[in-house]
């Protein structure tokens, strides 16, 4: 691949992790100041919160599966959070300084997808457009723990379902139900985070920084862990992608830093 294509192909990567971020937390935080804004329809139409945040969790878990499978997670793998970006790069399934680039456009989407939440006003505000932060009552080391734990569960999840040729094309559609279960669960302890550009976002337009630090160190930290646990998994991993491993354009050798017999030998598997 000559210089010309690889720059091209780089910023075809950046553009689809900065759209792809982008609509995440602006679909899926409306969605939440939908469900938990004051003043919304939805409060009363579903009073328990618990049923409210299942619902949540499904559907924001769905606007990332979608993604994964529209066009933007086709050029780019739609990793759309640094901490799945960490864990290719772990792999050495992506160079680092792609990793870089994957990463500034996750957190740059992230804030720019976020602008538009403003114009929910004061349901949006009632609710910090959708920030996370520390739940009342639990201590700095519960929160983190909390968000170790889901990332963990997240990235080793993919890791499976991607590393193994008969579950891999059922990825996506495996993170709409794991949400549905964390974020009843955990919600009220750290908000269910797993991903520090869906936690800077909303934290750089409603100015709450509590506990920012917390959704970094605590999703990376898991996604980490996950990396360890699941490392022999590693080798059965073709390409930096949630889905379409088997679209083998010019961009994609950017993406897949396996030795090509061995990419061919675990196709086969």
């Amino acid at each position: 691949m000559n210089d010309v294509n690889d720059l091209k192909y780089r910023v075809q990567f950046f553009v689809a992790e900065f759209i792809g971020t982008a609509l995440l937390l602006l679909c899926g935080l409306s969605l939440v100041i939908i469900m938990f804004g004051n003043g919304s329809p939805l409060g009363q139409l579903i009073p328990n919160v618990k049923v409210r945040q299942m619902i949540t969790g499904f559907l924001f878990g769905s606007i990332g599966a979608s993604i994964a499978l529209s066009p933007i997670g086709k050029v780019s793998g739609a990793h759309i959070n640094p901490a799945v970006t960490m864990v290719f790069l772990l792999f050495r399934k992506i160079e680092p300084r792609l990793a870089i680039t994957y990463i500034l456009a996750q957190l740059t989407g992230a804030v720019v997808g976020c602008l538009p939440l403003m114009l929910w006003g004061d349901m949006g505000r009632s609710v910090l457009f959708g920030a996370t932060v520390p739940g009342e009552g639990y201590s700095v080391d519960i929160v983190l723990t909390g968000e170790v734990i889901t990332t963990f569960a997240l990235v080793s999840l993919l890791v499976i379902f991607i590393g193994f040729r008969n579950l891999r094309q059922f990825t996506p559609f495996m993170i709409p139900f794991l949400y549905a279960i964390m974020v009843p669960l955990e919600a009220a302890i750290s908000g269910t985070s797993t991903n520090p550009a869906r936690s800077l976002g909303p934290a750089v337009i409603s100015g709450e920084w509590q506990g920012w630090w917390i959704y970094w160190v605590g999703p990376l930290t898991g996604a980490f862990l996950a990396s360890l646990a699941c490392s022999l998994l590693a080798k059965r991993i073709t390409v930096a992608k949630l889905y379409y491993f088997d679209s083998h354009n010019e961009g994609d050798k950017l993406l897949r830093r396996s030795n090509p017999d061995r990419v061919k030998r675990f196709n086969t598997q």
